[in-house]
């Protein structure tokens, strides 16, 4: 996957919004809540997505994962694919999607209701 199809499969999510930011990272959020970002990797692509409690036991031993820097230093539950192997793309849309429902599942009954979702 590289940045272009990230932002595309980010985009096609229900009630989501882009920003630029964080040294020209692309940071999704559903409401106000950030649930995938590309960049943080010294200019090369790295996606970055929040991880339920087992993916985070597994996908931190897999070649080209990482605890997420920044957020997983923090007590976060978050990972970053950074080089390759990584996951397959059908793999990286999962998890991100994953994230986004995480993170839409945090959101109070009146956020989602003014979302939408």
């Amino acid at each position: 996957m590289n940045r272009e199809e990230f932002n595309n499969f980010c985009a096609a999510l229900p009630a989501t919004n882009h920003v630029v930011q964080w040294g020209n990272s692309d940071v999704w959020k559903v409401g106000p809540k950030v649930f995938a970002m590309c960049g943080w990797n010294d200019g090369k692509d790295a996606y970055t997505f929040k991880v339920s409690d087992i993916a985070w036991e597994i996908l931190p031993d897999m070649p080209g994962l990482r605890p997420a820097p920044y957020l997983a230093s923090r007590g976060m539950k978050w990972i970053q694919q950074f080089e390759a192997p990584g996951l397959s793309d059908r793999e990286l849309k999962a998890h991100i999607e994953m994230s986004y429902d995480m993170v839409k599942a945090k959101l109070t009954k009146k956020m989602r209701a003014e979302l939408g979702i």
